[in-house]
């Protein structure tokens, strides 16, 4: 038998990631690379935090966190076959072992992450909107690096938070991205935070511009896309993951508002009763951020020969007054069509 390969991806601004298979988890292969100091995040098929554990050094020198044979395929201890037998029937899944970031930014001494939405409506051209709201997810423990086996410190998922004993349902684990961008603004200055949120936009459209040509592009189809994204200790952030149908499972009271405020206007910018004029830059808490190329805050066509005075139409984690927007917006909707007919 062959042995298995491991791809190796390196994006500007994500963590190191290998694509292992299953056998090598489970088998412990040598793959033929230096040396790669962990400790790593290992990641199953599955798209929930459960199935993410942390683990030191080489990733395939460990079996912890990677289901059994057994596990997955229904099996049990009194199963008499052998294991060349077993083997035949047990499907071949990836993992993902991603490098952790070992030097996050934390507040209050705890690790958090950024959950920020994107709303692709066409990757030929590419046309993105980014929602203005998000928030940020902290651990309920101190963070330490001495406790890599302990979720609660170093997994930030609400389903996974809201397991531990220190866990308060009613103030959750989440700040909104306005209260976020503020702290960080009083603590290094609004220059450095323009320059932080500046380089998660070019994440965004890196990204996306990364499966633009492998993507399915239908006129007809949009994703709602969860971004989810660390920044450590040199304020860089790193994108750990991009979410397709992200959970809308609301944890608080403002949780849910922001989620049933961001369902509502991704339905506005689908538009599917034809409203807009399709020339729009901003509708509801979504701004559009690419409509294949750059898009200016200001009117006319952006000039990117120096990109020296060029502003990107993006507004994270600022104020979003959306329903006065939409007012406005719908009105002068409706006087332009009265005007025409």
């Amino acid at each position: 038998m062959s042995r298995p390969k491991m791809t190796s991806l390196y994006p500007e601004k994500t963590p190191r990631i290998y694509k292992l298979p299953e056998l090598i988890i489970q088998q412990g292969h040598q793959i033929q690379e230096p040396k790669l100091q962990g400790p790593w995040i290992v990641k199953g098929k599955r798209a929930r935090a459960e199935s993410v554990n942390p683990v030191q050094d080489h990733p395939h020198e460990h079996t912890h966190g990677c289901p059994s044979p057994q596990a997955r395929m229904g099996g049990s201890e009194g199963d008499t076959r052998s294991s060349d037998d077993q083997k035949d029937d047990i499907p071949v899944e990836n993992y993902v072992a991603q490098r952790y970031i070992e030097n996050p930014y934390l507040i209050g001494g705890r690790k958090f992450d950024l959950r920020v939405y994107v709303l692709v409506m066409s990757y030929i051209p590419l046309r993105a909107w980014l929602y203005r709201d998000g928030f940020a997810r902290f651990s309920n423990t101190r963070f330490t690096l001495s406790s890599i086996d302990d979720q609660y410190v170093h997994l930030t998922n609400v389903a996974v938070q809201k397991t531990s004993p220190d866990y308060h349902p009613k103030k959750g684990c989440k700040w909104m991205l306005q209260r976020f961008r503020q702290y960080l603004a009083s603590k290094h200055g609004p220059e450095v935070v323009e320059t932080l949120f500046r380089d998660i936009d070019n994440i965004f459209v890196k990204s996306l511009q990364s499966v633009q040509k492998v993507i399915i592009s239908d006129k007809h189809c949009f994703e709602l896309y969860g971004y989810d994204i660390l920044i450590d200790q040199d304020l860089k952030p790193w994108l750990l993951e991009v979410n397709a149908s992200p959970s809308l499972t609301a944890s608080s009271q403002e949780d849910y508002e922001l989620k049933t405020c961001l369902l509502e206007d991704t339905l506005h910018v689908v538009d599917m009763e034809a409203r807009l004029t399709g020339r729009e830059k901003r509708v509801g808490g979504f701004d559009l951020m690419w409509n294949d190329g750059p898009v200016s805050r200001e009117e006319g066509v952006p000039d990117l020969s120096g990109m020296g005075n060029f502003v990107s139409n993006t507004h994270l984690g600022c104020i979003n007054d959306r329903k006065k927007q939409l007012r406005q917006l719908f009105y002068s909707l409706q006087v332009q069509k009265k005007a025409s007919s």
